[in-house]
């Protein structure tokens, strides 16, 4: 009886650590894709004022991460 208890006792334990375990890496994925799109979203803003600003600039820039169009 007190071996069975003991067992599901530790089982709990070990539960509630995977739980946390997971948890925590579901929120610093949720974390990383949240930060990752705010960077997104600034470098899009600095591109759109780059554009207003120069667009000669923003042609250079976008060849730069795109690469040359093809012929």
């Amino acid at each position: 009886m007190i071996r069975s208890l003991v067992g599901y006792a530790t089982f709990a334990v070990l539960g509630v650590f995977a739980i946390k375990v997971a948890f925590k890496l579901l929120g610093l994925a949720v974390g990383l894709f949240w930060t990752l799109m705010w960077l997104a979203f600034v470098g899009f803003v600095f591109y759109l004022i780059l554009r207003l600003v120069s667009p000669s600039a923003a042609d250079w820039v976008q060849e730069m991460i795109k690469g040359k169009p093809a012929a």
